[in-house]
């Protein structure tokens, strides 16, 4: 299992060793949903709002 830092409150964050880029995590200390953006290095950020489209 990796670890890396929350851009939210900069807790550790577990990555489970079968995780994907683009999966979306949750941070265990402050909750925030975090997107795996890149595996190596293993890089987090806050993952997007979903906006809802309308059918436009």
């Amino acid at each position: 299992m990796n670890t890396s830092t929350c851009p939210v409150c900069e807790a550790t964050v577990s990555i489970p060793a079968d995780a994907m880029q683009n999966e979306l995590i949750a941070c265990a200390d402050c909750g925030s949903e975090l997107e795996i953006i890149s595996l190596s290095p293993l890089t987090l950020d806050v993952a997007p709002d979903v906006e809802e489209d309308w059918g436009e």
